[in-house]
């Protein structure tokens, strides 16, 4: 068999429909770049491999991937066959009674789902650390660094060649933080273009929404047509789409007025690395024909980033207080920033949630208002330095709100990523750079609410102007 390790899922599912190669194949391929590559990067867990055979075995559903080997995020996602830690030693070894919408539609792809990928202790890390998998998981790029979070398994599988794309989620930059970690593509939709049910009516407050980790941006764009749409019951839905996701990266879309930030959105300096690279992205817009200029955002972060940490903190507070179901909340069950998220949800007025998300929802307008003077696109890093080392965002400490907000905290290193999650905008991380330690950096683009295919084409055309699918990390099948 060809070397399927460096192809995108598009290309295997190809190899699949001629014959070339089988799901089996592809499979004994995938569960030897594990037993090959995961005790350096710890990134795949819960592996179901007698249920991935009976899938095949029963028949695949003739989706846009079939055959394809598939692993789901180890926090959410609910699947009756795949049990999930969910991160933490208080939730191991879950079962579910039925299967989440999102994981209907991916199922109905095609793909041979075979286990999960790593998260940190309820998806409130820009690291993936968490004590349930025995130590943190890595970077194939350097182990000495995160391959970020939370979707930090997700992006280690993928960028390694375990799986050529993996399910992710994206709270406050889950897809888009590995992404840039790990040199792949993540795009985070609208609000509640993809389903949450049954099991959730929305997550954080309609920040959180699921995603996906790829190689390339086709990958990304047929994978959301084939999951997008509310599901049965939800609270709200987006805006339609117009041709869908594949159909709009089949052209470029129209040239496109970008505002360049090289800084924080508040003004402060980033990574002169990370900087240079995205000036590099603007020249290449440019190149392009799109109009660019220098601009910030005119909206309130640092009030957004307070309600940010005060609505996670009293959703992990609520998902851990009713684990625990009674027993004390101790270190053995709950890491140190778990811990400290209960006590500041447990601390805060019992008037503050709603007053929160108030201020989440001005904040959106804030951001649609600042768009609608006339800007396509926000041009922006990622994050706001090359990935961290291992251990700098372990879960250790009890002090939730300096963990998120501190000096050192995940927002300094991570200030881009959850703006759009409050907003509800989409925004996607592109693997255009690198530093000269031969690290990945993303470049971080979003659109006004709605505007997906819009984004995604633009994505497309920076994925063809400078492809980046010939970048192999070290650590590589």
């Amino acid at each position: 068999m060809r070397d399927v390790a460096a192809l995108d899922a598009t290309a295997q599912a190809e190899l699949v429909a001629r014959g070339a190669v089988s799901p089996d194949e592809l499979l004994d391929a995938a569960l030897n770049a594990v037993a090959a590559l995961n005790p350096q990067l710890n990134a795949v867990v819960l592996i179901q491999e007698a249920v991935a055979r009976r899938m095949i075995a029963a028949g695949l559903p003739r989706g846009p991937f079939r055959g394809v080997p598939f692993l789901l995020k180890d926090l959410g996602c609910e699947a009756v066959d795949f049990p999930s830690h969910n991160g933490s030693r208080l939730l191991a070894n879950t079962t579910y009674s039925a299967d989440s919408a999102i994981y209907q539609r991916i199922r109905a792809t095609g793909v041979v789902t075979f286990g999960r990928t790593t998260s940190p202790e309820g998806g409130i890390g820009a690291a993936t650390e968490s004590a349930v998998y025995g130590g943190p998981t890595r970077n194939p790029w350097n182990l000495d660094r995160t391959s970020g979070g939370s979707s930090g398994g997700a992006g280690a599988a993928v960028a390694a060649g375990i799986v050529a794309f993996a399910h992710g989620s994206d709270g406050g930059g889950s897809v888009r933080i590995p992404a840039s970690s790990c040199g792949l593509f993540g795009f985070k939709p609208t609000r509640a273009r993809l389903p949450d049910g049954p099991f959730a009516g929305e997550g954080w407050a309609g920040m959180s929404i699921d995603g996906f980790l790829t190689k390339s941006v086709r990958d990304t764009a047929r994978m959301l047509d084939a999951c997008e749409g509310p599901d049965l019951g939800a609270p709200y839905v987006a805006p339609p789409l117009g041709r869908g996701h594949a159909a709009a990266i089949s052209r470029p879309p129209r040239r496109l007025r970008v505002a360049l930030c090289d800084t924080t959105f508040t003004g402060e300096a980033i990574h002169p690395e990370v900087a240079t690279a995205v000036r590099a992205a603007a020249q290449l817009l440019e190149g392009l024909g799109h109009r660019v200029e220098v601009a910030r955002p005119r909206a309130d972060v640092p009030m957004m980033m307070r309600a940010w940490t005060d609505i996670v903190a009293v959703g992990t507070a609520l998902g851990i207080r009713g684990a625990l179901k009674g027993r004390a909340l101790t270190g053995d069950l709950v890491e140190g920033v778990g811990r400290g998220a209960v006590a500041h949800a447990e601390s805060l007025s019992p008037l503050r949630y709603l007053q929160a998300v108030g201020e989440i929802h001005a904040f959106g307008r804030q951001m649609a208002g600042w768009f609608d003077t006339g800007w396509d696109i926000l041009l922006s890093a990622t994050l706001a330095e090359p990935p961290a080392r291992v251990g700098r965002f372990a879960h250790d400490t009890t002090d939730y709100v300096a963990y998120r907000t501190g000096p050192q905290g995940i927002f300094a290193y991570s200030p881009f990523c959850a703006i759009f999650n409050a907003s509800g905008q989409p925004a996607a991380s592109i693997p255009l750079g690198q530093s000269t330690e031969g690290l990945p950096i993303g470049i971080h683009l979003a659109a006004p609410y709605g505007a997906d295919e819009e984004l995604i084409a633009l994505c497309a055309e920076l994925e063809q102007a400078q492809p980046w699918a010939a970048r192999r990390p070290p650590l590589h099948a």
